[in-house]
């Protein structure tokens, strides 16, 4: 192939790219999120363990310390 048509056929295929990814964009829209009747029906929950009743285990601690701890390959 020449060339010139190697790339043109490249800009086709990138701007098909661009478009197809430009039309799978998707953006949340501003929207309040409200209950109709009060507190019946909320689609986003209230929270209801607060961060006073969570207590760590030490175990936990553990396992999170030792998982974050990377292995050196050399």
């Amino acid at each position: 192939m020449k060339l010139e048509i190697t790339r043109a056929f490249g800009v086709v295929v990138a701007l098909g790219v661009l478009v197809v990814a430009a039309a799978a964009w998707s953006e949340p829209s501003l929207s309040v999120i409200s209950a109709e009747k009060g507190r019946d029906y909320c689609p986003a929950p209230l929270a209801s363990v607060q961060a006073s009743d969570l207590r760590v285990s030490p175990d936990l601690m553990l396992l999170m310390f030792s998982l974050s701890q990377a292995r050196v390959q050399g």
